[in-house]
């Protein structure tokens, strides 16, 4: 007999009560279609909950979880972008709010800080970070996509990120300092966003020139403050990746990391490195299976399947509400 709570059945209610309950308590309209016709908030809902559902059993199906991963998160950017791009047009129907913020991951951490208010963000990105870990990174960031459409131009990663952590930290102070420093200055908000889009055309230059050449998210593990604060907040969470101890280091999942959380170290001490943001790249790579999700005292399939409908659910979401 079939069983009837399947996960893509978990995924659909899942992704149907967290955008009914996000259409219901918003003091404005948070769905686009409502938007454009008043009272089918609904049916974009309900279009939603049936794709999680489908892509659910597309993801715990799949042989090639990395290809599948990057489809699905260029998505969500070119949606969350398109509707920015349309904001600014003039077309202040696809804005949230009706006003744009500057759309690059660092103005999470520096805006509140310059701004003295406006936690939303932070707060959403440490709720998900609870719920799976540094996943976020690596398929809710409309920013960190086009770093890894990036670095796939690459056959593999040619550079070791453990080295320039350094400089990790010191661009996360850097943030934090500017905007202390502005907001204290009483720089105009006008300046300060001026100087957010130069940081993320800095970052956009990052892609181009280094993650392609070098075949690693430089971007997201040695230039986004958000990727460093997500690596060790991520520790909230109780997914981890699990090597195995039959693990013979052949080095076939270092070759799938874009992210450089599998070095030769890595393997030797049995798990991977900061950077790591469960991507599970890594999984369709291991073609002995010693690579797999860690939940608790799930087995490795069920902490696989506990994991894909969360992030599934999350992903459909978050593409409904992906809005400037």
């Amino acid at each position: 007999m079939e069983r009837i709570f399947t996960p893509s059945v978990f995924s659909f209610f899942i992704t149907f009560f967290l955008l009914t309950a996000a259409k219901v308590k918003a003091p404005y309209s948070v769905l686009l279609m409502e938007r454009f016709i008043p009272g089918s908030g609904y049916v974009e809902i309900l279009l939603l909950a049936f794709y999680a559902a489908w892509l659910t059993k597309k993801f715990l199906m799949s042989d090639d979880i990395a290809k599948l991963r990057v489809r699905i998160w260029i998505l969500f950017s070119v949606v969350f972008f398109a509707q920015l791009f349309l904001g600014i047009a003039g077309f202040d129907i696809f804005l949230m709010t009706g006003k744009l913020h500057v759309p690059v991951p660092a103005v999470i951490v520096g805006g509140p800080v310059f701004r003295g208010e406006g936690f939303f963000m932070p707060i959403i990105l440490v709720s998900t970070i609870i719920l799976f870990g540094p996943a976020w990174c690596s398929y809710l960031c409309y920013f960190g996509a086009w770093d890894g459409l990036a670095s796939s131009r690459c056959r593999k990663p040619n550079i070791d990120v453990s080295k320039v952590a350094p400089f990790r930290y010191a661009v996360l102070f850097l943030v934090i300092i500017s905007a202390a420093v502005m907001s204290y200055a009483g720089v105009e908000p006008l300046i300060a966003a001026a100087a957010g889009i130069i940081f993320g055309m800095a970052g956009i230059g990052i892609m181009i020139f280094i993650s392609r050449k070098k075949g690693v998210m430089f971007h997201c593990t040695a230039y986004c403050p958000i990727g460093l604060i997500v690596n060790y907040t991520a520790r909230l969470s109780p997914f981890r990746i699990r090597i195995t101890e039959n693990c013979n280091r052949c080095g076939a999942c270092s070759n799938a990391c874009r992210y450089g959380a599998l070095s030769s170290s890595d393997l030797k001490r049995g798990k991977p490195g900061l950077t790591c943001t469960l991507c599970g790249d890594c999984l369709s790579s291991c073609k002995k299976g010693e690579i797999s999700y860690s939940f608790f005292n799930f087995s490795g399939k069920n902490s696989r399947i506990v994991f894909t409908v969360i992030v599934v659910s999350l992903h459909a979401v978050f593409l409904g509400l992906a809005m400037v």
